[in-house]
């Protein structure tokens, strides 16, 4: 698609391609519509911590990538995730990328910069100094609330440490020309860290192309017989697999069948749970797969399953998983609270428990799964409420809106 009026954007995300995320999407589609895209990223190392083979401090630093121009900076690999070296990982990215905007910004004039903040909030630094240096409009993507996440995933209660990141995120904020959100409950903490509420704007997630439009022919191993329930995603502490697991073994003697696809730092644990209780015959763990290769393992489940914890920020969260559970038509079961519970209700989806209750999500797998034709109908209204609501196209519209009036 030809733009009328072609803009130079830089993108400042710690997470680029081949890593698999949204910012993907922007940034080519921006591409696309004949903008000029520059990404300033990391070399790529998630989700498994390793430098992905072909890339180095001395190997495709700099590349273009569907008429996007990446400039990758070097960082400390994530590892295993653990505390210390997030820590590392997330300030050498900081210093590299703040570091190399400033040679950047002397290079290059650039119309708009748009951050894409999953986690942490440092990634907006870099993007702040773009800004000052050109003083253009900035765009902050916000996909994880800080310093709210710091307590919940990093369980940080020092109140000096949260005390500054409140004031680094309100500084952010403030820069800000708009402030995209992702979830509708995010407009609170936003708002009360200062008078931004003009600058908000509704930008949730959408699902990705291979899910939305494959069939599912993929060849994948077969689940046993049995009512399939299936999780895809990341295994972490955020997903509360200890409460899932108690529903598993409530299940264990139902014909109740769990398929696991992903990775994260609970996977482990998990795998150590299955096998001390002697849940091998009733859940599979099929560990990271390639995107097209998900909706074979989507048709063979019977119900979609998602979890959150009873956590403030996680409340206020949409998980992205719930929209690409929707746009491929099966009925979805979620165990969490909120916006993401509330839309799985009023689309009429599936069912909602609350957060953390794994007597309620047991019960409920298991009334799903005498349901027969009712689970077919959810799937479709999932389906039908994604297309009207979070396609991709529409909600990059919206992007694009933006940038052009600008």
């Amino acid at each position: 698609m030809e733009n009328k009026q072609k803009k130079r954007i830089l993108i400042n995300t710690n997470h680029f391609y081949p890593e698999i995320f949204r910012v993907n999407d922007v940034a080519f589609d921006l591409a696309a519509r004949g903008h000029e895209v520059t990404v300033i990223t990391c070399i790529p190392n998630y989700p498994k911590g390793k430098t992905f083979p072909g890339y180095g401090l001395t190997k495709r630093r700099r590349e273009m990538v569907r008429g996007v121009d990446v400039i990758r900076v070097p960082v400390i690999p994530r590892g295993k995730g653990g505390g210390l070296r997030l820590m590392f990982n997330y300030l050498s990215y900081l210093v590299s990328a703040t570091l190399r905007v400033l040679v950047l910004v002397m290079q290059k004039r650039f119309d708009c910069i748009l951050v894409h903040e999953t986690s942490p909030v440092t990634v907006g630094i870099p993007a702040a100094i773009v800004k000052m240096c050109q003083r253009i409009p900035m765009y902050f993507w916000v996909l994880d609330l800080w310093p709210e996440s710091l307590t919940a995933a990093g369980g940080i209660r020092n109140k000096a440490v949260l005390g500054f990141f409140t004031a680094l995120t309100r500084w952010l904020y403030g820069k800000s020309d708009k402030i995209l959100i992702s979830s509708e409950g995010f407009r609170q903490s936003i708002c009360d860290k200062g008078d931004f509420g003009h600058k908000l704007l509704h930008f949730p997630n959408w699902c990705e192309d291979e899910l939305a439009v494959s069939t599912g022919n993929g060849q994948v191993p077969p689940l046993p017989a049995g009512f399939r329930v299936m999780y895809a995603g990341n295994i972490g502490e955020a997903q509360d697999f200890e409460s899932v697991m108690q529903a598993v073994l409530a299940l264990r003697d139902t014909g109740v069948r769990w398929l696991l696809v992903g990775d994260g730092r609970k996977r482990e644990w998990v795998q150590r749970f299955v096998t001390e209780t002697g849940l091998d015959d009733i859940v599979r763990m099929r560990g990271q797969q390639p995107m097209d290769m998900m909706p074979a393992f989507f048709a063979q489940a019977d119900v979609l399953m998602l979890s959150l914890k009873n956590e403030l920020i996680f409340n206020l969260t949409v998980p992205a998983k719930l929209q690409a559970y929707m746009a491929v038509g099966k009925p979805v079961i979620a165990m969490l609270n909120g916006e993401g519970a509330e839309i799985v209700r009023k689309s009429g989806c599936g069912y909602a428990v609350p957060a953390g209750d794994h007597k309620a999500l047991a019960a409920m797998v298991k009334e799903m799964a005498g349901k027969g034709e009712m689970l077919v109908k959810m799937g479709e209204k999932g389906r039908d409420f994604y297309n009207k609501n979070y396609r991709k196209d529409i909600v990059l519209d919206k992007l694009h809106d933006i940038v052009e009036r600008q």
